[in-house]
């Protein structure tokens, strides 16, 4: 089975994640290429200025420095980098000129001739041409438990609302933002978690891991979609500044 996967030049945990999922896919797949996107948190395009600013006001000097000084240091690393890790596995990289979405781009992808499309922190929302692409269909993965934790940081969600447990969700995209058939699931204790790095940490490798079991299903067609229930999910987008300060004095830290 042919992959295409897609996802974004994220500096911090990516290329961790993306290499334990090239070194233990099923022998029979191939990953084709990799759709590479620039970073972006907030879950829209903007400069890295912009980018800087905003960090800053939301999460403070301490996190903001903290978070330089790492980003700087992991761009001279090569196995935290996401392109190098890329490059590193003989995987084709994919920049595109236009949205996803433009048919430039659509026509592009399609000359992958890839079976499954695998989005991994992509940034970017599908439209029906792209969820089609792939006769296979369009995988996404979601460090939550969906229809819960829907939306942007589900990690910093569910920290700052004390929730005992949460988890990661491979589903089948749909139209909609994190509200496609679920096909893998698994949960995560964090009880005794209040460091947010480490629980994306885990939780992206347990994220990896369900990927594979996903991709083991579609390849048998041997599976049964877990609904993924419009009436009791949760949204969530990007924190302000006053949800930073609540999770600092719950005890929830960053790192």
């Amino acid at each position: 089975m042919k992959i295409l996967l897609i996802t974004q030049d994220e500096p911090f945990y990516l290329a961790e994640s993306i290499n334990y999922l090239l070194n233990r896919l099923p022998v029979d797949t191939q990953v084709v290429g990799c759709c590479l996107f620039d970073v972006s948190p907030f879950g829209k395009k903007e400069s890295f200025i912009d980018k800087a600013i905003k960090t800053y006001k939301v999460f403070g000097a301490k996190f903001f420095l903290y978070y330089a000084v790492k980003f700087v240091l992991n761009k001279l690393s090569p196995n935290r980098s996401v392109l190098k890790t890329l490059k590193k596995q003989d995987v084709p990289v994919i920049r595109l000129e236009q949205h996803i979405n433009h048919p430039e781009s659509i026509d592009l992808l399609k000359s992958y001739e890839s079976d499954l499309l695998i989005s991994i922190a992509g940034n970017q929302i599908f439209k029906k041409p792209i969820i089609e692409l792939a006769p296979k269909g369009c995988l996404n993965l979601h460090t939550a438990l969906l229809p819960k934790y829907r939306g942007l940081m589900p990690t910093f969600w569910a920290l700052k609302n004390n929730e005992k447990y949460t988890g990661v969700s491979v589903f089948f995209v749909d139209e909609g933002i994190d509200s496609g058939p679920i096909i893998v699931q698994k949960k995560i204790d964090i009880t005794n978690i209040i460091n947010q790095s480490q629980l994306i940490k885990h939780s992206k490798i347990i994220g990896m891991d369900a990927i594979i079991e996903a991709i083991n299903l579609i390849q048998n067609g041997d599976y049964q979609l877990i609904e993924n229930d419009d009436s009791k999910m949760t949204y969530y987008s990007f924190p302000e500044r006053q949800d930073v300060i609540d999770f600092l004095k719950k005890g929830k830290r960053f790192y």
